[in-house]
């Protein structure tokens, strides 16, 4: 049987989905740095708060969607990916990475 979602969770995936099918709307070149964005911001903001502090969850999601609104603005080419994000990515594909035989 799959797993329940409560409406909270549901929100913060959809908002999720959303926000990876922004990315596939803006320039090839760029969107490897979208979808890093939208990946480290979702993981570093689920990592800062705890999913039982509803009020804190319902701040994050209004403030998300306002951001993604400004995201799916057909003139909003490029994101600024920084170097925390950058070596987030790296110790991530370093985790994944199988151990020499």
């Amino acid at each position: 049987m799959p797993p329940t979602h409560s409406g909270l969770q549901k929100e913060v995936l959809s908002l999720y989905r959303r926000a990876l099918r922004m990315v596939g709307t803006k320039p090839p070149t760029t969107r490897p740095k979208f979808h890093l964005f939208v990946r480290y911001t979702f993981r570093k903001q689920a990592e800062a708060i705890s999913p039982r502090d509803v009020s804190a969850v319902e701040y994050l999601l209004r403030h998300g969607r306002r951001q993604l609104e400004t995201y799916e603005d057909p003139q909003v080419r490029d994101v600024r990916v920084s170097k925390d994000m950058r070596a987030w990515e790296l110790d991530r594909h370093d985790m994944y990475k199988k151990p020499p035989c």
